[in-house]
């Protein structure tokens, strides 16, 4: 994998990442009481698509690092896993109220019904969130592969996540801004990331038509 096409590769699966999001946040909030499940079953299923293009984002972002400076490769690393742990946490919470749904025989809000999902979502998958987002900017800001603004949003993003750690002291009450379930402290933090994915995955992609293709090695002569 060359360095243009890791960075085609990123930006396309962050800008597919962020789409999906886009798609999914809105639909926990057509409703003012529990769901029907085809409402919940269609964002959970939106929410897997979106987790698993970002399960290429990440693997590429560490590919793209390494292309651009090796020394880095580490910190690529780091937010690959942090990135794929994240991923992993948010999967299971959505197969967890996938279950409960379908299992059901009335309607159900699994953003209450389901307590094991309050930190999931909310405590666990901020501060991972906040080590992702951390890793991303400092690997940004060392390499230079993208605009300074990439770099310092992500720390902006990252400190906003671990503002909503301790939510998870604060009840379960979706309507509370900073409960453990809070739209606050869940919904709207998928809000954002989307939308700074989307500006990310765009930025990659594009920076991928200003690489200068490296020649190859000239070959020796005997």
């Amino acid at each position: 994998m060359n360095e243009t096409f890791a960075r085609r590769l990123t930006g396309l699966a962050g800008i597919v990442t962020a789409a999906a999001l886009i798609i999914e946040v809105p639909l926990y909030f057509i409703y003012s009481g529990p769901p029907p499940d085809s409402n919940v079953l269609a964002r959970l299923l939106i929410a897997i698509i979106s987790l698993t293009c970002l399960i290429v984002f990440v693997t590429a972002f560490r590919e793209l690092v390494k292309r651009v400076n090796p020394a880095y490769e580490w910190v690529g690393s780091m937010a690959f896993s942090a990135g794929l742990v994240y991923t992993t946490v948010t999967l299971v919470s959505s197969g967890l109220e996938a279950g409960a749904v379908i299992a059901a025989d009335h309607s159900i809000d699994p953003t209450i019904t389901v307590s094991g999902t309050y930190i999931l979502y909310g405590s666990i998958g901020r501060m991972l969130l906040a080590l992702f987002l951390t890793t991303i900017g400092y690997a940004i800001s060392r390499t230079n592969m993208l605009p300074r603004w990439t770099s310092r949003s992500a720390y902006v993003l990252a400190g906003v996540n671990l503002a909503f750690v301790p939510s998870m002291f604060f009840g379960n009450e979706p309507a509370n801004f900073y409960a453990a379930n809070g739209w606050g402290s869940t919904a709207s933090m998928g809000a954002i990331l989307s939308y700074w994915l989307l500006a990310l995955g765009i930025s990659v992609y594009r920076s991928a038509n200003r690489v200068t293709p490296k020649a190859d090695a000239p070959a020796l002569r005997h």
